[in-house]
């Protein structure tokens, strides 16, 4: 696998955060939510939760920021000037994931962790939870109410959870858990959190985050049934 670009190929740190992301091109991200978005609306929104994502995340300071990218490198080169990219580099997401997991450990990290670019506001404090559990544990995840995840990370690789999962359904994180108890794995399962999935993660992530700037996002551009529905959730 390439090294992680402007790092030397060495880790200089125990902890490394890779950021998921696709570069956002219409009709290739968040489609799941087309309609009520269109294709343009939906590739807006998704760079608006990439850009808070990795500006809130580039604000903790305790670990080592890597966005793990899907797209053309220049792109994201010239959208987050600064921040260390490594390119995705697999056949399907589990392969994808396993590969950069392994990379960061490979490359010297005793902690890495996993998180995509649709959940804008994931707290702080559940990814410092995650590099504190993966002091004792092999693995740490937090599920999503999709029934995926919205982060896994390892101190030790196990690549047989990343082995014909059912991505993109209902059944990822059980098969997961199945997977961990089966081979016995040491791992920690932390508070869920939700992604920007559907129509109505959008309305709950208005009520539970308004202050964001994705919020804002999709406040001015969501269509006009949905902010009716937000209004009724108030």
């Amino acid at each position: 696998m390439d090294a992680v670009d402007n790092s030397g190929g060495k880790a200089t740190g125990e902890r490394v955060l890779g950021i998921y992301a696709k570069q956002p091109q219409p009709g290739r991200v968040k489609t799941r939510l087309c309609p009520p978005l269109s294709h343009q609306q939906a590739a807006e929104l998704y760079a608006c939760a990439l850009q808070e994502t990795v500006t809130r995340m580039q604000q903790a300071g305790n670990f080592e920021l890597v966005i793990c990218y899907a797209g053309e490198r220049d792109w994201f080169a010239r959208t987050f000037p600064g921040v260390e990219l490594l390119p995705q580099q697999g056949t399907d997401l589990g392969v994808r994931m396993a590969a950069s997991l392994q990379h960061f450990l490979q490359q010297g990290y005793r902690q890495a962790v996993l998180i995509g670019s649709d959940a804008p506001d994931l707290p702080l404090t559940l990814v410092e939870q995650a590099f504190t559990s993966l002091r004792q544990a092999e693995v740490v995840l937090a599920p999503a109410g999709d029934g995926g995840y919205v982060l896994i990370g390892e101190s030790r690789h196990w690549p047989e959870l990343f082995q014909a999962i059912p991505w993109s359904s209902a059944a990822v994180l059980a098969e997961t858990l199945r997977r961990i108890e089966q081979l016995q794995i040491n791992a920690v399962q932390l508070p869920a959190w939700d992604d920007l999935d559907d129509q109505q993660a959008l309305v709950d992530f208005l009520q539970r985050s308004p202050d964001s700037q994705t919020a804002a996002y999709l406040r001015q551009h969501l269509p006009e049934h949905l902010q009716q529905n937000d209004s009724a959730a108030s």
